[in-house]
């Protein structure tokens, strides 16, 4: 938890060819809008702000990049993806985004690891499905996958093992992991695997830092 308490923001880029070339790791979080992603960063990095939630989802179109590191000293990158899917969004700018985020997801270098956020209570949405086809080849490739079952304190105890089994089915091959802001679910153990993904040479895990922001 401690090496993600590090996070602090690095660019950010309206299109691909603005984003620096970097040969840390790459983490990036993707998801339709409200499924909580700004929330999970914001939770996993104990920061209220570090990624924007906006009041008019879907608005934010821009790939943000913060940078993680011990003592000043960069080795990873989180990516945080602007969320699709929403209906106010005009048809064009969806279409330009999923051009954009699937170029990103197919051609960033040093993109280690994709995390999917997916609000359970509605499942994968047809655009979660395009992008589980988009990166496929990837992960089959050895690219790190994770869907992140937010907001799951909303469940019952039956209902997030039903949704737990219903998505390793469909995650073709990723992780998959129960998460809540609220409930404090799963952040530990999300946080355990982001070090493991940017640490593949087995690097020991830093000792955890309480926390000490209330995320809500």
């Amino acid at each position: 938890m401690g090496w993600l308490h590090t996070a602090k923001f690095l660019t950010t880029a309206p299109q691909l060819q603005f984003l620096p070339p970097l040969e840390v790791p790459e983490i990036a979080f993707v998801g339709r809008s409200n499924a909580g992603k700004s929330t999970c960063i914001n939770t996993l990095t104990q920061q209220k702000q570090l990624a924007f939630a906006s009041k008019k989802p879907g608005r934010t179109q821009h790939i943000n990049l913060f940078s993680l590191g011990k003592q000043g000293v960069m080795d990873a990158v989180l990516a945080d993806l602007p969320g699709y899917g929403y209906a106010a969004v005009p048809k064009q700018d969806k279409i330009r985004w999923q051009q954009v985020m699937a170029n990103y997801l197919v051609t960033r270098e040093n993109l280690k690891g994709i995390v999917l956020m997916c609000d359970p209570r509605h499942g994968l949405t047809e655009l979660d499905e395009v992008l589980l086809d988009v990166v496929r080849p990837r992960v089959e490739d050895g690219l790190k996958f994770l869907v992140v079952l937010t907001k799951a304190d909303k469940l019952t105890r039956a209902e997030q093992t039903k949704a737990l089994s219903i998505m390793k089915i469909n995650a073709g091959g990723g992780e998959v992991r129960l998460f809540s802001a609220t409930k404090r679910l799963g952040i530990e153990d999300v946080a355990t695997l982001l070090w493991q993904w940017a640490h593949p040479s087995g690097a020991q895990i830093p000792a955890a830092v309480d926390p000490t922001i209330a995320i809500e």
